[in-house]
């Protein structure tokens, strides 16, 4: 189709674009591919954000295969210098204080940690794929009273965060039983007890989890946020997942269009796999991502990155009082975030037309090695 010859024109003119603004984000003095958030970020009043900076755009960029002259080695050292002797991951510059996701510190700390070890984690991988990571953190979680007592505190007033909670843990017990850093029996006695929990809890009608979804559109949004990032754990083992043509259906009521990169991102996954792996409103599926493809493409800012939203200050997950910037400015998180969006469609409009670098572990740029 003619149409389709110009949105993939248009698809490889805008990663060249992309590319090339992350060049720009290089920060200075440091191993080629550490880089700036954004245009915004000033390195030497906040050295900490390069952390996410740089995960972002190593993800990004090896998603468009275009890794190529990165400093590989020199890149992986450096994130691997944020590693704490356990394992987890930290953002610099991260103070009690500043921080809030419950009135929990230890909850709080524990999300920012894993959330911030999983894009690491993910980074290092594309950079250095025999790299066997540290997991001395998640050893507590292979107790199964200590996973349940975990699992018992699991709040779904909030199901986008715990669906974050639920995701970072399942993947790094699944990188412990592939790197062997456990007894395999008992990473998949922990794995079982997870999904038993997902399943005495989830919502027939939507195939999510969270409270309040029935009767609350903003409710419904962030469950289906938290929900799609769980989708990942099925994916991963080869579950079927239950519902999941009722969540496809749930998607398909929303207008194809652009809201920001998390919510974006998050439809287009959960479409996509849909498409993949079941045999239900295909032709849907395949009219619905047509139609958001150009207006994504059309968010892309002139200096070749993506912005998250248009209005409103962005702040770093959970740090409340510390790094911010204005919305409408493009920066790693959304452009990797967008990216995966677009590669995603591409693979259900044009299977096998070109390579993404789609990552191995789940979390957000991941797609099911069977696909």
């Amino acid at each position: 189709m003619r149409t389709d010859a110009g949105l993939r024109a248009r698809v490889e003119g805008a990663i060249g674009r992309s590319v090339a603004w992350l060049d720009t984000m290089q920060a200075g003095g440091l191993p080629h591919g550490v880089s700036r958030i954004s245009a915004a970020h000033n390195p030497a009043e906040w050295p900490g954000v390069l952390l996410p900076g740089t995960y972002n755009a190593v993800m990004c960029r090896d998603l468009l295969s275009a890794t190529a002259g990165l400093d590989a080695a020199g890149t992986c050292g450096w994130l691997l210098r944020h590693r704490l002797p356990d394992g987890r991951f930290r953002v610099p510059g991260m103070a009690a204080a500043d921080v809030f996701k419950k009135p929990d510190p230890e909850e709080t700390w524990r999300y920012l940690d894993w959330h911030a070890t999983n894009y690491a984690l993910g980074a290092v991988e594309a950079l250095a794929p025999a790299k066997v990571p540290v997991l001395d953190f998640v050893v507590p979680y292979i107790d199964l009273l200590v996973l349940k007592a975990w699992l018992a505190d699991r709040d779904l007033r909030d199901p986008w965060q715990e669906g974050n909670n639920q995701v970072n843990l399942g993947s790094f017990l699944l990188l412990m039983r592939r790197h062997r850093l456990a007894d395999a029996a008992a990473v998949d006695a922990a794995l079982s007890i997870q999904f038993e929990w997902h399943d005495r809890l989830q919502e027939p009608s939507t195939g999510f989890w969270g409270v309040g979804q029935a009767y609350d559109d903003t409710m419904a949004l962030h469950a289906m946020a938290g929900s799609m990032h769980d989708f990942h754990l099925w994916y991963a083992t080869g579950r079927p997942l239950p519902y999941q043509d009722r969540a496809v259906d749930w998607a398909l009521g929303r207008r194809p269009d652009v809201v920001s990169a998390c919510i974006d991102v998050d439809l287009v996954d959960l479409l996509a796999h849909g498409w993949r792996l079941l045999d239900h409103r295909r032709p849907d599926i395949e009219a619905w991502m047509r139609a958001l493809l150009p207006r994504l493409l059309d968010f892309q800012g002139r200096d070749g990155g993506f912005a998250d939203e248009t209005t409103g200050t962005r702040r770093q997950d959970g740090w409340v009082h510390g790094y911010a910037e204005p919305q409408g400015i493009s920066n790693t998180f959304a452009t990797l975030f967008r990216w995966v969006a677009i590669a995603f469609i591409a693979e259900v409009l044009w299977p096998g037309w070109r390579h993404w670098g789609f990552r191995r572990t789940p979390g957000i740029g991941y797609r099911m090695e069977a696909w």
